[in-house]
């Protein structure tokens, strides 16, 4: 009988804590400790999530930082052949231009016959005297025959193989064409030098020669068709009591950018040497 009364009892005290709680709750007077307790938890989880976090990383970080070094490398790969390819399109767009001028010189000069030849080789001297190009005996090519450029003179071939020719260009020292200016109308020889600069000799004093002046061949001598553009008068040394005044002449042709050519193979040039007097 007392051990049913005392768990009757038990049971009411419960009951009665377990609402009085319930009653206190809902009157809000436990709110400040459920704050309390409710950022105590999120600031304790937000610490463990860091912690878990950071732990990640440092076991992942290997393997991310392999794989940005791949991924770089192959970017790096992508931009050196898209660079690559840039250039070889500007090339072409290059060497297009260039036969375009060619094809267009050819048209507007049809007394003569051209082949076009690329330059492939040029004097490893910092002069620049002689080129070599990529035609031969085997196209046609022979000793003497001139060659130019959309712009003007080039020079002339000076050796031939089977599949490649010398040329030896306006400016070499040994080289001397016989020209003519044209707002003068007089002739001139224009020779080359070992520093590249190009002159002309052997015009008469009583003739005025103006800065600008236009330089052709003359076609005398035997060495070049007539009219082939060469260069312009830059300066001009006159004194009282030389014989000849002399020029310098900036040839129309830059020699350092030449890449393709076209070689005169219907002119033949005539060595009249043995036919001059020997003095």
């Amino acid at each position: 009988m007392r051990n049913l009364f005392s768990r009757t009892l038990q049971t009411t005290i419960i009951f009665l804590v377990a609402g009085g709680v319930m009653a206190l709750a809902l009157g809000g007077y436990f709110s400040s400790s459920s704050n309390v307790f409710t950022v105590s938890l999120v600031n304790l989880q937000s610490w463990f999530s860091s912690r878990f976090v950071a732990v990640q990383d440092f076991l992942t970080a290997p393997r991310d930082i392999a794989s940005l070094r791949q991924r770089n490398a192959d970017l790096e790969a992508d931009n050196a052949e898209l660079q690559a390819q840039v250039i070889q399109l500007q090339q072409q767009v290059g060497e297009t231009q260039i036969l375009a001028a060619l094809v267009d010189f050819s048209r507007a000069n049809p007394e003569n016959t051209y082949r076009a030849a690329a330059v492939i080789g040029r004097d490893p001297s910092p002069f620049l005297h002689y080129v070599i190009i990529n035609r031969g005996s085997n196209d046609g090519i022979l000793r003497g025959m001139p060659v130019v450029t959309g712009q003007g003179l080039v020079g002339r071939v000076d050796a031939v193989i089977a599949d490649a020719a010398r040329v030896q260009l306006i400016t070499d020292p040994a080289s001397s064409v016989n020209v003519r200016l044209q707002n003068a109308e007089t002739e001139a020889s224009l020779v080359g030098s070992v520093t590249g600069d190009v002159t002309l000799d052997l015009i008469p004093q009583d003739i005025r020669i103006e800065i600008g002046d236009l330089t052709l061949t003359s076609g005398l001598g035997g060495g070049y068709p007539p009219d082939l553009i060469v260069g312009q008068v830059v300066n001009v040394r006159s004194r009282d009591f030389d014989l000849f005044q002399q020029a310098t002449v900036q040839p129309v042709v830059d020699f350092n950018r030449l890449e393709i050519v076209l070689v005169i193979v219907n002119f033949k040039p005539v060595d009249i040497s043995p036919l001059i007097p020997i003095p």
